[in-house]
């Protein structure tokens, strides 16, 4: 099998070596990871740097197999001393550890074969100034709304990041990934009446990134919002999931489908594949080709081809999250999910996930509530896989007569995900902006009480 094309051909000759080492001395299989990464961070608080920091890191994994038994060993050490260590040590617990039935690398017609053109890697680093007037600009207008008292800061950053992969099997492909990200919290109020809040922003690119005072202000200004808080007694009501709060639900789902818990059968979706599990409306994409998506790959981390997948469609589970493992433990064939580090075998990950919007504007979902919660903070992880019990500190304001009216905080929200999701209606305002995305989310007859 052709491999995909690269451009890191040096990284991909040094894993191909040392598969070729572990053979000889006595592996069956062999695949290998690496990760090579740079990054610069930088964070400034009323106007003074109170971080500057650059960091560069490099780690190489190799997992091997003897029959049914495999074992993985790491290191940050590429002189040829230590990776014939790393190879005698591998091949050497391989020989002793339990045999694992399910284990062992993908099949060759399950390989990805090119690579799609995803410009997920920026070639330019920003200079440190660059980096530095983003978070001054940021800071600057968050404290420049009425009302904000205070900073926590700004923090700019850069990283860079290039992953490689190759195994016995004929696989080799490695990628290039960046990330630029921007981000301010501010104070409002005096004593014990102040409240923070923040914003942020994260992109491939960083011509992509929001404007700097855009994202200083709408940190200011959510701050001033939040002002003067109440707490309500408790109800059941409709609740109302802003979409940067709306999106942690799509992070419950994916965990919920994911192979090893459907496999050991401690998900409270276990089995329920191929029934509506959402309302009608709902669907619900993975996809990993999206162009500067942030969770955009190629091939996935045991080389098999990845593809969009419609994970929910118009409200019914199609699918599990699957890595070859998970697969053959549930008599599946892969999904092409599997993610992994360089210290510890595959599992499945999600790629960029988001729920389609709507049909109605987030002011028609909200028109019709006479009394709600509208959620745009949640706190604590109260979330219960195996039951579907969901539990969480929340804050945002109250919905009254179909409007946004005063702030509350000091709330819990209670309900359970599978009648949640069942009642979940996605308004029409989606926008794809860190991976896992979801409009605004109005969810029926949640219980609310004041913490």
């Amino acid at each position: 099998m052709p491999a995909p094309q690269n451009d890191q051909p040096d990284v991909l000759n040094l894993l191909d070596d040392l598969i070729a080492k572990a053979r000889k001395a006595g592996a069956d299989a062999a695949d290998a990871v690496l990760f090579d990464s740079a990054s610069v961070s930088l964070s400034q608080r009323l106007g003074n740097p109170e971080k500057l920091e650059r960091s560069e890191s490099g780690d190489l994994g190799l997992r091997v197999f003897i029959g049914k038994r495999q074992a993985i060993v790491s290191s940050t050490d590429r002189s040829a001393e230590a990776l014939a260590a790393l190879v005698e040590r591998a091949v050497a617990m391989a020989r002793v550890v339990p045999e694992d039935p399910f284990t062992g690398l993908a099949d060759p017609e399950q390989l990805a074969r090119s690579l799609p053109a995803l410009d997920i890697l920026d070639p330019e680093e920003p200079a440190t100034d660059v980096l530095i007037e983003r978070a001054r600009r940021a800071e600057e207008a968050a404290l420049a709304v009425a009302g904000v008292t205070n900073s926590e800061g700004a923090d700019s950053g850069w990283s860079r990041s290039t992953i490689a992969i190759a195994a016995s099997n004929g696989f080799a492909g490695s990628y290039g990934v960046s990330r630029q990200s921007l981000s301010a919290s501010v104070l409002a109020g005096t004593g014990t009446g102040m409240e923070r809040d923040y914003d942020y922003d994260s992109k491939v690119y960083g011509s992509d990134l929001r404007d700097a005072a855009e994202i200083g202000r709408e940190a200011g200004e959510r701050a001033v919002r939040r002002l003067n808080p109440r707490r309500m007694k408790g109800c059941k009501v409709p609740v109302v999931f802003d979409p940067r709060v709306s999106r942690g639900l799509l992070g419950h789902l994916t965990g919920a489908i994911s192979g090893p818990g459907i496999a050991r059968g401690t998900s409270f979706l276990k089995d329920k594949m191929g029934e509506r599990i959402f309302a009608d409306s709902v669907t619900i994409v993975d996809d990993p080709h999206v162009k500067r998506g942030l969770r955009s790959r190629p091939f996935d981390a045991e080389g098999v081809e990845v593809t969009r997948r419609t994970l929910i469609e118009d409200g019914r589970l199609t699918t599990w999250l699957l890595d070859l493992r998970s697969a053959r433990q549930l008599g599946l064939t892969t999904t092409g999910h599997a993610a992994r580090g360089t210290s510890g075998p595959p599992g499945p990950a999600p790629a960029n996930v988001y729920m389609a919007a709507g049909k109605r504007s987030r002011a028609d979902i909200l028109a019709e509530i006479k009394d709600g919660f509208y959620v745009t903070d949640l706190m604590g992880m109260g979330v219960n896989g195996v039951t579907g019990d969901y539990s969480r500190g929340a804050g945002g304001f109250w919905i009254e007569n179909g409007e946004i009216t005063f702030p509350v905080n000091e709330m819990t929200i209670a309900g359970n995900l599978k009648e949640m999701f069942l009642n979940m209606e996605p308004a029409d305002d989606l926008e794809l902006r860190f991976g896992m995305d979801a409009p605004t989310v109005r969810i029926d007859g949640m219980t609310i009480a004041g913490l």
